[in-house]
């Protein structure tokens, strides 16, 4: 046995080797004290190899799919290894020879299929990326819906693209690894690197022409060398792992590179689109506007945020159908409803594809089917939008699948087909026939345990099965003797004695098993056969079944959407081929939910209009106190774009958007130790992306660009950025900045408006209003600010009277910053530093004496009324 372990575990050296015994999946050697650690499960020996204790874990093969979902997080790759063989076969062959055993799957982060092992509500991209003749193409396949996609790819693209799709597993070449394992790694998921023959474009065709059984790939779309080179490696992986049950792929279909919004790794990051900084879901704006009520549905939303169109058609086809589901609250309720009982056909269809389905993915393809029958009976109307009448067509014409299904299927399925109940009595005349026997021989069973138990005089005695002995006759230890004696011993034949029992047989209840049995075992046998039937004829209408799940999640997106709009009150956004960005009353979707749920007050909508600029330029340069809301109104103009252009209505009173290209955020940074770049640094990388990319159908916004350096170097940096922005880049901006100084600009480039968010001061205290006005600030508050945020109170005293003394330097002409040092004196003793301690209060007041003397819980209403007249009378004598 161990030479057939190492001899599969030498042909899979990358991964760990779960290797079959029994009702367990083992591991020795190296994979063995790996797993061990891994899943915190004991290491224990067996066996020598030479002359060394081998390691060995192992994990029941009932609960492998957990201790997978583990391995799989923590980064390894799981090679499952099963018995091809009966053991009884085996020993056929001689009594020590070894069960057949092979490697049936190759588990990988980008290959999962198991409901157990998947987030519902995510994608589980399996990505490939090559360069051939330098030019990119990126492909990438979801095997547990059957989606796949490729697209031309430039190299600069790879990370942004990387970034959008969050892909689990990316594939390379051996010759091109080294130069984007980094890029990869960046985004979290799993380098594989493959052979070039994987990548080979004239291989790739014929790959993908055999597997979609067509001559050529052009009835698909015109591919180049690099789309098939990466396509083609998918295939190859998928066919390496999972052993050539290849899953059921959908055709290929191209997207062009300027069909989506552009959108960088550093902006998804920024804007929180789909998680949060601290890489949660929660928090994130996903997590904020999805009302979705199935796994695809929350899907597709997932695809449309990350990728909003730059289709004017597409986006006003999905807006119209959001619309008509918002007039029509009664429609959009029912429809919600029905969506509620719609399980996951289309990962269902790849689990029966891939031969891992069980009786209850049939069940979701019937439980599908039905529910939209049920959907498109709702839609029955001529006034619909496109969008959804195009989604009602694909939900009908499933009514013969439909009938099978139900008539062949009981109605709760059970988990196993080896559990057997899994096709509906009356379907086969075959299975009814063998259940019948099978069940009249449990009523026969009974009855001969009467028989039994009168013929002994026991009426304790029980007729029992288990798998090693069979049916078998029980009875206590107190009976030993009078069931070993004669005549009960010449009738009943001794098996077995336990602690408390012993067990007998007859001929006549041997005879009765062998009929059982073999009725229980035809009958499962014929469920198999009819279970496969069913799997094949669901498998030839993969391609309508697909596209009825592809509808029901339009329209659970387009129902989710409706509901959101109505119940937050956003608007439908006017999209256009314009310049235009104006919108009216626009509130932060995220924040907004927070202060909802927390229940601490409204949000505070705010206006933006960088329409002025039809030719031009139109950046607002946004001045403001900290903690006033200036990223808030950053972000949220950002994301109102982005929600409007992946067709949903915006949080806002009025919204008018001319197509966006791309979006670029510079909001807040870290540094990036790993790659030894301080905050400065990241923040200068991100910033130059920004200036070399950004063209003018771009909407940007910049976050205190050059405040992580000094002073004048951080204020020339952003004006200059500022201006390059203006005159080079003529595009859609809002710039949030603390250097006052650059509010000059407004008066020297058209394009640039100011604006400032208002706060107000009262008894020194700083009151944010978090409305936005046109203007300037004519400070920054941030002294304010630190005695908020809990700072000494001699700090913040220390601080205000250097603030003073520098801003008195500046109206006095500007004196040297060494002058200035010397006056204040900054570099003085401690002691000297240090503000004068503040006078001795005078002792308390006679009103203060006496109200400290009180308890309140011990005065009767009329003693309280009669102190309060006392305690007026001490402080006017005071």
């Amino acid at each position: 046995m161990m030479a057939q372990y190492l001899e599969i575990k030498q042909a899979h050296p990358g991964a760990l080797l779960f290797y079959r015994m029994g009702d367990f999946y083992e591991m020795f050697f190296d994979d063995a004290v790996a797993a061990a650690t891994a899943l915190d499960i004991a290491l224990t020996k067996r066996g020598k190899h030479q002359g060394e204790d081998i390691p060995m874990c192992g994990v029941p093969v009932h609960a492998a799919e957990s201790y997978l979902l583990t391995l799989i997080r923590k980064g390894f790759r799981v090679a499952v290894c099963e018995q091809l063989e009966d053991p009884a076969e085996a020993k056929k062959r001689g009594s020590k020879t070894v069960v057949k055993r092979g490697v049936v799957r190759l588990v990988t982060p980008g290959t999962l299929t198991e409901d157990s092992l998947l987030e519902a509500r995510r994608h589980n991209f399996l990505a490939a990326f090559c360069v051939v003749r330098d030019q990119g193409a990126l492909a990438w396949v979801d095997i547990s819906t059957g989606a796949f996609r490729v697209m031309p790819c430039p190299p600069v693209r790879f990370g942004p693209e990387l970034a959008r799709l969050s892909p689990r597993e990316v594939l390379l070449s051996e010759a091109q690894e080294t130069d984007w394992a980094e890029t990869v790694t960046d985004t979290g998921a799993a380098l594989t690197p493959l052979s070039r023959a994987s990548f080979d474009s004239t291989s790739a065709e014929a790959r993908l022409t055999g597997l979609f059984g067509v001559d050529t790939l052009e009835g698909f779309a015109t591919f180049t060398r690099a789309e098939m080179s990466a396509m083609g490696a998918i295939v190859d992986y998928l066919e390496i792992t999972q052993k050539g049950k290849l899953p059921l792929l959908r055709a290929p279909v191209r997207e062009s590179t300027g069909a989506t919004v552009q959108i960088d790794a550093a902006t998804r990051r920024n804007l929180e689109l789909t998680a949060s900084l601290s890489g949660a879901r929660a928090g994130s704006l996903l997590a904020a506007i999805d009302r979705t009520v199935t796994a695809p549905g929350a899907r597709l939303l997932e695809r449309r945020i990350s990728s909003p169109s730059r289709d004017l058609a597409t986006i006003r086809e999905r807006l119209a159908a959001v619309r008509a589901l918002v007039d029509d609250g009664a429609l959009c309720d029912a429809l919600r409803g029905a969506l509620r009982k719609c399980p996951d056909m289309d990962r269902a269809l790849s689990r029966l594809s891939l031969d891992r389905g069980g009786p209850r993915d049939l069940a979701a393809i019937r439980g599908g089917l039905t529910q939209a029958g049920a959907l498109a009976d709702l839609l029955a109307r001529d006034d619909l939008p496109d969008g959804i009448a195009t989604a009602r067509a694909a939900l009908t014409g499933h009514d013969d699948m439909l009938d099978l299904l139900d008539q062949a299927l009981v109605a709760e399925p059970p988990l196993m087909l080896r559990d057997g109940g899994v096709i509906a009595p009356g379907f086969d005349a075959d299975l009814d026939e063998a259940r019948t026997l099978r069940d009249e021989g449990r009523c026969v069973i009974a009855g001969m345990q009467a028989e039994f138990s009168a013929q002994t005089g026991i009426s304790s005695l029980k007729i029992k099965h288990n798998n090693v002995l069979g049916y078998f006759i029980e009875v206590t230890a107190t009976h030993a003797d009078k069931m070993l004696s004669p005549p009960l011993s010449e009738t009943f034949i001794h098996r077995q004695t336990t602690a408390n029992a012993l067990r007998f047989t007859t001929v006549e209840l041997s005879d009765l098993e062998t009929r059982i049995l073999n009725a229980g075992n035809r009958a499962l046998e014929i469920e198999k056969h009819l279970f496969e039937r069913l799997r094949a004829a669901v498998l030839d209408r993969a391609g309508p079944i697909g596209q009825a799940a592809a509808a029901l999640a339009e329209i659970d997106l387009s129902a989710a959407l409706a509901d959101l709009a109505r119940e937050a009150d956003w608007c439908e956004p006017q999209v256009d081929d314009s310049r235009a960005f104006a919108i009216q009353g626009g509130r932060h979707p995220v924040v907004e939910a927070s202060l909802r749920a927390q229940g601490t007050g409204p949000f505070v909508a705010n206006d933006c209009d960088l329409s002025s600029g039809a030719e031009s330029a139109a950046i607002w340069l946004l001045t403001g106190p900290n903690m006033a809301g200036k990223s808030t109104f950053l972000r949220q103009n950002a994301l109102i774009a982005l929600l409007a252009q992946a067709g949903s209505f915006v949080p806002a009173a009025r919204a008018q958007i001319g197509l966006v290209s791309q979006l670029f955020s510079r909001v807040g940074a870290s540094d990036d130790l790993a790659r030894g770049r301080s905050t400065f640094m990241v923040e200068m990388v991100e910033t130059a992306a920004i200036l070399n990319q950004a063209d003018d159908r771009a909407l940007v916004i910049l976050d205190e660009i050059g405040r992580g350096t000094a002073t004048y170097d951080g204020l020339s940096i952003a004006w200059a950025t500022l201006e390059h922005l203006h005159d080079v880049n003529r595009c859609r901006a809002l710039f949030a900045t603390h250097y006052h100084e650059m509010t000059a600009l407004a008066h020297k480039l058209a394009g640039v408006e100011n604006a400032t968010v208002a706060v107000k001061e009262w008894q020194g205290e700083v009151i944010f209003l978090h409305e936005v006005r046109k203007g300037a600030a004519d400070r920054s508050y941030g002294v304010q600010v630190a005695r908020l945020a809990g700072l000494p109170a001699s700090v913040v005293e220390r601080a205000r009277v250097v603030l003073e003394a520098l801003e008195k330097g500046e109206r006095e002409g500007g004196r040297p910053q060494k002058t200035l040092i010397d006056d204040l004196p900054l570099f003085s003793a401690a002691t000297e530093a240090a503000p004068a301690p503040a006078p001795t209060p005078a002792g308390p007041s006679p009103a203060e004496e006496k109200l400290a003397g009180i308890h309140p819980d011990e005065l009767s209403p009329k003693q309280a009324l009669d102190l309060l007249y006392e305690l007026k009378a001490l402080s006017r004598a005071d």
